[in-house]
């Protein structure tokens, strides 16, 4: 009789100072106020140093998450299943790669979710912007948004979720690859970054160190953290990804 080794203590999360890998194997609920029958991750906060959280939410049936109004903005994006979105006014049915953006000083909340759903959030205090509005709520579907061409590589197309006005100051947008498409140079930045892998393989460069990544892993990237992507295997990569932009730096 044949058994398979077990490997203790094994896991591909590493922790840095300017960035991380979260990976599914070490997932560990917390429990959250407002959230009710939900398995509640936090996959990136300022307790590591970011400036923005991160959550993963698993729902049971009946389960629900509530958000009170502050100064805190929320983009929601559903990675499987579907939820009932209630904001100020208005209640929204969203579904696998549906999303919704709800500004600072709303309260809002997610309820009648399918068993199983799957919502990831990414949230920050939002930073206004003199002679600027705030913005408004956002609903939207990511099979409505076009992908355009990165720097003109079809190989390698982004979609962007959010309006490109100075009102926003978070950007959250999908980036797509074919099998064997990367991005075109090591990237270095202001910028900060958390991130989703939605489908596929790849290997990500984060600073000097290169990690394999697939569908689950979450990515935090500091400012000026040097980061590169390729897509490999043989099916296309995905990834849902935060940024902050459209303010000052000084």
């Amino acid at each position: 009789m044949t058994t398979t080794p077990l490997v203790f203590g094994d896991s591909r999360t590493h922790i840095g100072l300017r960035h991380a890998l979260i990976a599914p194997d070490g997932h560990v609920p917390s429990s959250l106020p407002g959230v009710d029958k939900a398995a509640a991750v936090v996959l990136i906060s300022r307790e590591m140093g970011a400036r923005f959280t991160q959550l993963l939410l698993t729902f049971e049936t009946d389960g629900s998450a509530a958000f009170s109004s502050n100064d805190t903005e929320a983009f929601a994006y559903v990675v499987r299943g579907s939820v009932r979105a209630e904001v100020p006014g208005n209640t929204h049915p969203v579904d696998t790669g549906g999303y919704l953006f709800v500004p600072a000083g709303q309260a809002w909340k997610l309820s009648a979710p399918s068993d199983g759903t799957q919502v990831n959030l990414f949230l920050k205090k939002y930073v206004p912007l003199d002679g600027s509005v705030h913005p408004e709520t956002v609903v939207g579907r990511e099979s409505h948004v076009t992908g355009h061409p990165y720097l003109g590589d079809e190989d390698a197309r982004l979609q962007t979720l959010l309006p490109d006005h100075p009102s926003f100051d978070m950007a959250v947008n999908i980036f797509n690859y074919n099998p064997g498409a990367f991005l075109p140079f090591v990237e270095t930045h202001v910028m900060e970054h958390g991130l989703l892998m939605l489908d596929g393989k790849g290997v990500y460069r984060l600073e000097d160190s290169w990690y394999p990544v697939a569908a689950g892993d979450c990515l935090w990237m500091a400012p000026y953290c040097p980061q590169w992507f390729t897509a490999m295997g043989k099916s296309p990569a995905r990834y849902l990804y935060y940024k902050d932009v459209n303010r000052p730096v000084a």
